[in-house]
């Protein structure tokens, strides 16, 4: 446990990395906000036919007092995005794996407060642009026009302005919704290391092409809901503000009102300054965060210890600087021989390889960790009577399963608890007949769902370990084995204690306990429900698995593991020359069962259906879509990793103590077969 100075230094550090780095992004976002206003104020008062007075307008306009407070109001909405950008933003999406998650995602409390900041600063940005473009849309009252012999002066409202602000609104909250299902506030690291303002100027035509495009359907969208719902704002503001309708001028929630083009033109050009100014304002935000900090290796002083790359791979919180640390060690173990010595050093006194020792281990632990998740989630899967039945599989052990416990046991000894987890939209259900744990990971059908059939449930109840029914059921008279390795090896992981097989451990015989009447009639009444609900087209739609969303949700934290796998690999590949003291061969054959062990786990789950799929990358939303693909750039990253050190030791491999199933899974690497 780190002390209270080393916990203070995380905050100070998490300050000074994240905090001060969005701050820089806000700033600059503020900076660009004067000539993007200027564009504004040309595309919204240009005229063709009048050009040298348009621009002597526009001039003028630019230096008035009301360009000044409206400027100074677009200030303080970036300053409140660039608020709302550090607080949602995540390294690890959330994905929804049913339409009735995404709908829970979107009505949580926490989205509903964001959703409702989003519209009011729409409202702002709207009025703004009202003042900026003037004309019709500069007031939201004016004198209504006097009839003969009536001398009573009244304000009438003025729709153009109010339909402006409603815009705003609903832009800014279609912008709030579409981050929650497009992932926008999830931030992903770049492959490839680039200058800020080279990322920038990349990244610009997309902002340009996003915002114009995005603005236009949610000006289509509004214009529809303002046709069929826009007497009620109307009604309500000339009841508050005691203002009154011209009757002589066309309504504009009618066709004839909706139809001026210039009308239409001046809403687009207004939604695609919010939305220019906001995206501009996260991909500032993204580009700022995701730069590369470097750690310290090892230190000179004892109390600056806390301060390493070591120490900071194995804090859990913040997760953004556990992501830096990984992402400097992988290019560290590129690209830095300097770095890379410090980590084969020994500590002097004692002459042990701490620095080593500390990564591999963290590495090691996070390869094991998603091996555990990816074989509970094939276990679960089979069990479920999707891909196989209960007794296929469970009749073997190999000795690539017994490799989980024996050939990193010592690595995840010391550690109870598991490193990542994936999202817990992934773990929306437990395993039959286990308790919920965080392995727990989705399946199609849920036994818990209203759509799993009676027979499906009495499949796959629990049975007792001593009954003579447990395993397959062909003969009452033929005792089965326990599960398999590989899920006794992840429920002993997660409980926190070893595990023993049942066929080495006898159970005690137990009297199973007789439901109750009450009990018996709940539950008979519960599945009258679910059979009800089951039937209706609108419950299935909603609880519905989405095809590859498990899947997904499985490797959406698989970037750290792609950095942990890329390390260990290029550290193992400078140590054949640049390892003066062998600190990397005693953990050599740790690390390849680890990496073939998670390989095979891989390849099981991409022979699942939809997994090895590849969806289709949007173009048109700026929410980041990299996450979708991850499986497939952490299944390359694998097979790389592994080529990588088979090629640099070779023959010398053969050496190495390890199972008859790794040694045949290794030499199909020697000889370039796999």
């Amino acid at each position: 446990m780190f002390s209270t100075e080393q916990t203070c230094w995380f905050v100070r550090k998490t300050v000074q990395v994240i905090c001060w780095r969005a701050a820089a992004s806000t700033a600059w976002a503020v900076l660009l906000l004067g000539p993007i206003t200027a564009a504004l104020v040309i595309l919204g008062r240009f005229s063709l036919f009048h050009p040298i007075q348009t621009i002597s307008e526009c001039l003028s306009l630019l230096t008035s007092a009301s360009a000044v407070f409206s400027l100074i109001l677009l200030c303080g909405v970036i300053l409140m995005i660039g608020f709302l950008n550090l607080e949602y933003y995540t390294v690890i999406p959330t994905i929804a794996c049913s339409k009735i998650a995404l709908l829970g995602q979107l009505l949580h409390p926490r989205q509903l407060v964001n959703s409702a900041v989003h519209c009011v600063m729409g409202i702002v940005v709207a009025w703004c642009c009202a003042i900026t473009i003037g004309g019709r849309y500069e007031t939201l009252g004016y004198t209504c026009p006097q009839s003969d012999g009536d001398s009573s002066s009244q304000m009438c409202l003025n729709e153009y302005h109010l339909i402006l602000l409603l815009a705003g609104a609903f832009v800014g909250l279609s912008y709030s919704l579409l981050g929650v299902i497009h992932n926008m506030n999830y931030i992903s690291f770049h492959t490839v290391q680039q200058y800020k303002y080279l990322r920038f100027k990349g990244a610009l035509p997309l902002v340009v092409k996003c915002s114009a495009t995005q603005a236009l359907y949610s000006i289509r969208n509004f214009i529809v809901v303002y046709f069929f719902l826009g007497y009620i704002p109307k009604a309500w503001f000339c009841k508050t503000l005691n203002l009154y309708l011209n009757s002589s001028v066309h309504p504009l929630d009618s066709i004839a009102g909706l139809l001026d083009l210039s009308l239409v033109y001046h809403l687009w050009i207004s939604a695609s300054f919010l939305l220019f100014t906001w995206h501009i304002t996260l991909v500032l935000f993204r580009i700022f965060v995701t730069e590369l900090y470097s750690f310290p290796v090892q230190s000179s002083f004892t109390e600056d210890a806390h301060q390493c790359l070591a120490k900071v791979l194995n804090e859990k919180q913040p997760m953004i600087l556990k992501f830096l640390a990984l992402q400097d060690l992988a290019l560290l173990s590129q690209h830095s021989p300097s770095r890379r010595c410090q980590v084969f050093s020994l500590s002097q006194p004692g002459g042990h390889p701490h620095n080593w020792n500390a990564i591999s281990k963290e590495c090691l632990s996070m390869l094991t960790d998603l091996t555990q998740r990816l074989v509970a989630y094939h276990d679960t899967v089979a069990t479920n009577g999707r891909a196989k039945s209960l007794s296929t599989g469970s009749e073997r052990k190999t000795s690539s399963e017994t490799s989980v416990t024996s050939g990193t046991e010592d690595l995840m000894s010391p550690r109870p608890t598991l490193l990542m987890k994936t999202p817990a939209s992934v773990f929306a259900r437990s395993v039959v007949g286990t308790p919920r744990t965080p392995l727990t990971a989705p399946f199609t059908p849920d036994l818990d769902s209203p759509f799993a059939s009676p027979a499906l449930r009495r499949l796959t109840a629990p049975v007792e370990q001593c009954s003579p029914w447990f395993g397959t059921v062909q003969s009452p008279h033929v005792m089965r084995r326990g599960p398999k390795l590989w899920s006794t090896s992840t429920d002993s992981q997660v409980n926190g204690s070893p595990q023993s097989s049942p066929a080495s451990v006898p159970s005690p015989k137990q009297e199973p306990s007789k439901p109750s009447l009450l009990a018996q009639f709940l539950q008979n009444r519960k599945e009258q429900v679910k059979n009800f609900l089951a039937k209706r087209v609108l419950i299935m739609y909603l609880f519905n698995k989405l095809p590859e969303a498990s899947s997904q949700a499985l490797f959406a934290d698989s970037q750290a593991h792609i950095w942990a796998l890329e390390g260990l690999s290029y550290l193992v590949q400078a140590s054949f020359s640049e390892d003066q003291f062998g600190v990397v061969q005693t953990a050599l054959p740790s690390i390849l069962s680890c990496m073939l062990v998670l390989q095979e786990a891989v390849d099981r789950h991409f022979k699942l259906p939809h997994a090895s799929s590849k969806p289709v990358r949007s173009t048109g939303s700026m929410g980041d879509s990299t996450h979708k693909t991850l499986r497939f750039a952490l299944r390359a990253t694998l097979k790389t990793a592994i080529y990588r050190i088979t090629t640099t030791f070779g023959d010398h491999l053969n050496a190495i103590q390890m199972s008859a199933e790794h040694r045949k899974r290794l030499q199909q690497f020697l000889e370039y077969k796999e």
